[in-house]
């Protein structure tokens, strides 16, 4: 699956409270309002993450949102784990609770026993290089200026396609 509007507007919400940390809580309405984005849905995000223990609130006149913790304490898998749920690439991949992969269309026709989802490697070595990088990325990470994205990549290895003749 790719990341819905959850993750989007949640990592958002949590990079503009990291960038007023230390300072008075911050209304979600100015959240909403300096990004462009709708107040009750970002209410139905903050009340997730503060379950998960991202974020505090306060109530009042002076009220508002703050992060629970320091900003280079939260990882990115936590925001999106706490908006979107267990982290899967696609819809068949999901994860047991005791941490193996499994292929729902595998658990479907687990009468064949020689049956064996062949893309399945694939799937999982792609949610392991989200779920590593999101691990590996903090909400500080996201507020140091950095060079830009590109700058970061491995350059891409363009191959000829070759007809077997």
């Amino acid at each position: 699956m790719m990341f819905s509007t959850k993750a989007e507007y949640g990592v958002r919400v949590m990079v503009e409270l990291a960038r007023r940390a230390g300072g008075e809580p911050v209304p979600l309405a100015e959240i909403a309002a300096h990004d462009g984005l709708p107040l009750a849905y970002l209410e139905h995000l903050v009340a997730r993450l503060r379950k998960a223990g991202l974020v505090d609130s306060r109530r009042g006149s002076r009220g508002g949102y703050m992060l629970a913790r320091a900003s280079s304490e939260i990882t990115m898998a936590e925001v999106v784990e706490a908006l979107e749920g267990s982290i899967a690439p696609i819809e068949c991949i999901s994860q047991a609770s005791d941490g193996s992969i499994v292929c729902s269309r595998e658990a479907a026709q687990a009468g064949s026993a020689s049956h064996a989802c062949p893309t399945k490697l694939l799937w999982t070595r792609v949610r392991f290089s989200i779920v590593n990088t999101l691990r590996e990325t903090t909400l500080a990470d996201l507020l140091a200026p950095t060079m830009p994205v590109a700058a970061t990549l491995p350059p891409l290895q363009i191959q000829p396609l070759t007809t077997g003749a």
